[in-house]
């Protein structure tokens, strides 16, 4: 099982390494940080049993940290990432050490109301830029060596970046660290009487995945340029919700599948509905690409229903 584990890796790894000479780079890096993204969320629901619907605080302010730092001081690249994953890092310690104090839907609801507040603060902060967002990031060089400019060489540093922050989570949910997450997922009470600080674990896995978080905005943001509200509305948390149960929550593989299952259709979902107009005829096809949510949804109705570990979880039972 280790070794094909192994080969899919080497699989998976040399697909996305030829992947940019066939498809756009940025459109790659997307799925990448999503894909990341997805993964912090998924320690914190698939191995703690923790349901956040405030991750986007993360994931969007990492991203106006990074573009402040990077555009109004001037710092690389490297020091942008690094202290945009500590703003989320530093903000997860503030959203954690207050909703771990609660439970199921009451830890979801403060989680929620404490990003929205974020949000609120991103909205009327002059140097977030409104509702126009934070705009003309830029690239730089990374350590004055590589120069991000050029969308493959970027591209190249997203997927190790990404790929390092996957291998670290592989590695903390293997560990005896992981173990204690499971075991609080499982049986909470149980993790207690064995005497496990049962808080301070989920507080532990609460930053770590909000520092992961903040890591795929700081790399989005890179890449595009620019950093908007979008990402830090509650619509982002529920996005991302959505990528790791369709991926299959509680896997390793899950939330890269849900992330390029929800972002194709987000960008392709018009193309499908015109091939399908021209090759039956009906013209109501045409307005799918208006229809992204409706399609997203049904999508999401029907892995819950048919696939309750995603389409991940069909084909493995770890």
């Amino acid at each position: 099982m280790k070794i094909t584990k192994q080969l899919l890796l080497i699989g998976l790894i040399a697909i996305a390494i030829a992947l940019p000479f066939v498809a756009y780079p940025i459109f790659l890096m997307k799925i990448l940080c999503f894909a990341l993204f997805a993964a912090a969320f998924n320690l914190l629901l698939g191995y703690t049993g923790l349901l956040s619907f405030g991750h986007a605080a993360f994931f969007g302010g990492a991203g106006y940290c990074l573009g402040y730092f990077m555009r109004d001081w001037g710092v690389g690249p490297a020091a942008g990432i690094l202290f945009g994953v500590l703003f989320a890092a530093a903000l997860g310690a503030i959203i954690g050490g207050l909703a771990i104090r609660r439970q199921g839907i009451y830890f979801s609801m403060i989680t929620l109301a404490l990003a929205q507040m974020f949000y609120f603060i991103c909205l009327q902060a002059p140097i977030s830029g409104g509702e126009d967002g934070f705009q003309g990031i830029p690239r730089g060089e990374l350590f004055g060596l590589l120069n991000l400019q050029d969308d493959l060489s970027l591209y190249y540093a997203v997927l190790v970046i990404v790929l390092a922050g996957f291998l670290l989570i592989e590695r903390m949910i293997s560990s005896p660290f992981g173990q204690i997450l499971k075991a609080i997922k499982e049986n909470e009470p149980r993790a207690i009487s064995l005497g496990y600080n049962v808080n301070r674990f989920k507080f532990l896995v609460f930053v770590l995945s909000a520092a992961l978080a903040g890591l795929a905005g700081s790399l989005q943001a890179l890449v595009l340029g620019f950093e908007t509200l979008t990402d830090v509305h509650w619509t982002m948390s529920g996005l991302v919700i959505l990528m790791t149960l369709v991926g299959g929550v509680g896997t390793l593989l899950g939330p890269l599948v849900g992330a390029l299952v929800i972002v194709l259709l987000e960008h392709k979902v018009g193309d499908i509905g015109s091939f399908l107009s021209g090759l039956t005829g009906i013209t109501w096809f045409n307005s799918l690409g208006e229809s992204v949510t409706i399609v997203t949804g049904l999508i999401f109705i029907i892995c819950v229903m048919s696939f309750r570990r995603g389409l991940v979880g069909i084909f493995t039972k770890n």
